[in-house]
């Protein structure tokens, strides 16, 4: 039987998105994928399926959509408000879809991009190998009204999960490494930005996050005579203004802006997700930390799966169960 999800109407900002296309750097065109690779993996985990699988990625508004068949659904990633025929559903959980019931989702209320799975994940068309748009590049286009989006077989059949949920959404301390030209910044100008609390600015997207700072800017010397060379995502630049951007999935693979340091793969969820306004300090971290510091995310990410818990706990499974007051008001009837 086919399976799809059809787009009654959607908000501006809603693609196609899974872990990206790695190797084609030396072509001009940056990994891409979800502009938060966690929640993928969090979806991946409620649903128990791969975290590759592509999953629909809305900015600050969902839609509302219908199942042509029953469908087991995850929404993971910045919370928005979401219910199923009128009844509120649960975020960082997995919930039954049935035919004809319809899903919507609003606006966010913590964070800047939501994230919702289906089992099976979406069977859209490849692009130089995998279902994610790249809107910068051209590859994959906006999630439209009227789409029907096909979905792949699912494997699984559990409902009724939940995730805990961590703090990406505050800001906080994103961890750096030296890059090419952060030793082009004097010792004054590195510790003074290290020790700065910058704001998240509201200008940004899936290419870049501007941090904006009280009293000067940071720069480089010879800040206007470096050559462009090759970029990453998570390369912090120094435009001229002396505030820092973070670059994001979709940035551009050469500049000539000097960059202070690059933040680590791991806390790039951390800028994307952090709301205007957030404060984001910056540390930097050796080579051989950051590695460390990597690979146990990865541990972490694919483990997932065993820190899920069901929505409604069974009173047969909890240990400390007569350690509750089930019944407001009652007593064991001893003074």
């Amino acid at each position: 039987m086919t399976r799809s999800l059809l787009v009654r109407n959607v908000g501006p900002g809603v693609a196609v998105q899974d872990l990206g296309r790695p190797g084609f750097l030396a072509y001009g065109l940056t990994k891409g994928g979800a502009a938060d690779p966690l929640a993928l993996y969090e979806g991946a985990a409620l649903l128990g399926q791969d975290p590759n699988c592509a999953a629909l990625e809305m900015v600050g508004l969902g839609g509302s959509f219908e199942a042509t068949a029953d469908t087991r659904i995850a929404l993971t990633g910045a919370e928005m408000k979401a219910d199923i025929d009128g009844a509120t559903i649960v975020w960082n959980a997995c919930h039954a879809l049935p035919k004809g019931a319809i899903l919507n989702i609003g606006g966010t209320r913590k964070g800047v991009f939501g994230y919702l799975h289906v089992g099976g994940g979406f069977d859209t068309p490849l692009y130089m190998g995998t279902r994610g748009s790249h809107l910068s590049a051209g590859l994959g286009s906006l999630v439209a009204a009227g789409n029907e989006l096909p979905i792949a077989p699912d494997k699984g059949g559990e409902t009724g999960l939940i995730l805990p949920r961590d703090n990406r959404f505050d800001g906080g301390t994103l961890r750096v490494v030296p890059s090419m030209q952060t030793h082009a910044f004097s010792d004054d100008m590195r510790q003074r930005f290290t020790q700065t609390t910058f704001k998240r600015d509201p200008r940004a997207n899936r290419q870049g996050v501007r941090m904006d700072c009280e009293g000067h800017g940071f720069q480089a010397e010879n800040q206007l005579g470096i050559v462009s060379e090759v970029i990453v995502p998570g390369d912090i630049q120094i435009p001229g203004d002396g505030r820092p951007f973070v670059l994001m999935s979709e940035s551009q693979t050469t500049g000539g802006y000097p960059r202070m340091g690059t933040v680590l793969a791991t806390d790039l969820p951390c800028v994307a997700q952090a709301q205007t306004g957030a404060d984001i300090r910056f540390e930097f971290v050796t080579l051989d930390d950051a590695r460390a510091i990597e690979a146990r995310e990865t541990i972490r990410r694919l483990g997932l799966r065993r820190t899920v818990q069901p929505l409604l706990r069974d009173p047969a499974k909890i240990a400390d169960l007569l350690g509750y007051q089930l019944i407001s008001g009652a007593t064991a009837g001893h003074d």
